[in-house]
C-alpha cells in the first residue's frame, strides 16, 4: 500500500521567512509557489536530492483543526553525508537541537532539530539510502 515518500509538509506562521530559511539551508530556490486568497505567500515547495523528494512549506492557517502547534512525535529523517556537520549548520542557521546525535548500529547516525518555525527536521546518515542510490545510478 505505502510505496514511498512523496512530500513532507511543514507548517509556518511566516511562509516568506520559512522560504528564505530553507532556501539558504538547501542552497536551491523553490520550484513552486502559491499565494492565498489574500495575496500572501501561502505555499512553497522545494525538490531535494537525487530523487527530487518534495518539501512543502504551508501557512499554518491551513493546518487541520487540532493540529499540533509545536514539535510532535513524528520525525522524518533526511539523508545527509555528515550528520555532525549538518547538525552544526542547521543550528548555526537558528534551529534548536531536539534529539542529540546518536551513532546507531550498522553505520546509521541520527539527530534532529526544531526549525525556527516549530517543525522537527531529522538528519540521518543512512547506508541503506546510499546503497539504493548507488543501485539506481
Amino acid at each position: 500500500m505505502l510505496r514511498g515518500f512523496t512530500t513532507i509538509s511543514y507548517w509556518a506562521d511566516d511562509v516568506p521567512a520559512a522560504r528564505a530559511w530553507y532556501t539558504e539551508l538547501l542552497g536551491v530556490e523553490p520550484y513552486f509557489e502559491r499565494s492565498g486568497a489574500d495575496g500572501r505567500l501561502a505555499y512553497v515547495e522545494f525538490r531535494v536530492g537525487a530523487r527530487q523528494d518534495e518539501l512543502g512549506l504551508i501557512d499554518r492557517g491551513y493546518a487541520p483543526r487540532g493540529a499540533a502547534n509545536g514539535p510532535g512525535g513524528v520525525v522524518m529523517y533526511w539523508h545527509v553525508d555528515d550528520v555532525r556537520a549538518a547538525l552544526e549548520r542547521v543550528v548555526s542557521l537558528g534551529a534548536t537541537p531536539y534529539q542529540e546525535l546518536v551513532e546507531r548500529e550498522a553505520g546509521f547516525v541520527t539527530a534532529s532539530v526544531v526549525d525556527p518555525f516549530g517543525n522537527v527536521l531529522g538528519l540521518m546518515y543512512s547506508p541503506h539510502h546510499l546503497a539504493l542510490a548507488a543501485g539506481a545510478a
